[in-house]
């Protein structure tokens, strides 16, 4: 059988990308079909597998400038060459599920999202002032190519990363998504038994929907200590203009971010997370969340105000404030101890890869089996 993985960008490991080289396990020799690939940016697992890239990424500077081509990824995801496959899977927040499936070929699109920047996520990127106007004619073009590339004709069967996720489905494509929660390796991460060290932990991005800047500023004053992994186009401007107890550690080794979740009182979570690898690794290593209660933190923290004692993994804020997430900071503080570590780890472990593996195995074989009449 001959698959096609088609994939948003290459440009680093993130949980797009971890995704990704999940479903390069379960299919160890698919071609991989993507917009911009930088060698060497993403693991070995990815890196192992023929990787076709549009003319896109051939242009001199794409790999660090990518983002300004966006009005042109619509017309470069068209052009992937997908004759001959048995099986077309895209995982994609963007402009992979756009790709030009062969009818007859069965296309499922395991969803991180639509396209935030053009939907929900719209006044993070672009706010209310002149840029939005300015881009206003893009937006429109972008969402109408969103819906006409996310029909039954153009993508056999849409899987969510979380309920959130299937309801943004839903509200802007107008199909219904089965949900399958995205892989986690909680295998890689765990307590370390001692104390917590004395500061929090944030893992950032550094694009607007995150919200970065919002943590910066709660900690801005507060005798507490915030420690920051992660890079991104706003490090710099957030960086500079940050307080002396927040401190940027950069980009970390997967064994260090480890560490770090071990070692930290608790993740901070302050923005609107499609599903939020993060969280879970977080929880992996049994420390608590720290989150902002919509979106998929809903789905994956247990909020201290609605667990019985002793199964809370977290707790929620609720206004996307500096002095909101102050408050719930304060409230953490009283409610530490009634956190248990290994109450958090098992809850995790309801996300590990080998349960992701084996219900995408089966939604795709079954599709593949409905639309092609082959046995699974």
């Amino acid at each position: 059988m001959r698959v096609a993985l088609v994939h948003d960008w290459l440009t680093g490991m993130r949980g797009g990308e971890r995704v990704l080289e999940a479903m390069c396990a379960l299919y160890p020799d698919a071609d991989i079909h993507t917009l911009i690939h930088v060698p060497g940016s993403v693991g070995a697992t990815i890196e192992s597998h023929a990787i076709f890239a549009s003319p896109l990424s051939r242009l001199p500077g794409a790999a660090r400038h990518y983002r300004k081509l966006l009005p042109l990824f619509p017309w470069a995801a068209g052009r992937a060459r997908l004759e001959g496959y048995d099986l077309v899977v895209s995982t994609s927040h963007a402009f992979a599920k756009g790709a030009r499936v062969p009818p007859g070929t069965p296309h499922v699109c395991y969803c991180f999202t639509p396209m935030r920047y053009v939907w929900d996520q719209i006044d993070n990127y672009l706010g209310r002032g002149l840029l939005r106007t300015l881009a206003s004619p893009l937006i429109s073009a972008l969402r109408r190519w969103d819906q006409r590339t996310s029909t039954p004709d153009r993508i056999t069967r849409v899987i969510a990363i979380s309920e959130t996720v299937a309801a943004r489905v839903r509200a802007r494509w107008g199909r219904e998504a089965d949900v399958i929660a995205p892989p986690v390796d909680v295998a890689r991460i765990q307590p370390d038994g001692r104390p917590p060290d004395p500061f929090f932990l944030l893992v950032g991005a550094f694009v607007p929907y995150k919200r970065e800047d919002l943590a910066i500023e709660a900690f801005r004053g507060l005798d507490l200590e915030l420690r920051v992994v992660g890079d991104g186009p706003l490090r710099a401007a957030l960086e500079a203009g940050a307080p002396e107890n927040v401190r940027f550690l950069g980009r970390v080794h997967d064994d260090e971010l480890a560490q770090l979740y071990a070692r930290c009182r608790a993740l901070v979570y302050p923005q609107e997370e499609d599903f939020g690898i993060v969280a879970v690794e977080a929880q992996a290593a049994g420390r608590p969340v720290i989150a902002f209660g919509r979106g998929g933190a809903t789905e994956t923290v247990v909020d201290a105000d609605d667990a019985a004692p002793g199964d809370a993994t977290g707790l929620f804020f609720h206004d996307p404030t500096p002095a909101a997430l102050r408050a719930a900071l304060q409230r953490f503080e009283v409610a530490e101890k009634g956190f248990d570590s290994a109450t958090i780890r098992r809850h995790a472990e309801r996300f590990s890869t080998e349960r992701f593996l084996n219900e995408m195995r089966a939604a795709l074989d079954t599709t593949r089996a409905a639309v092609s009449g082959v046995s699974s």
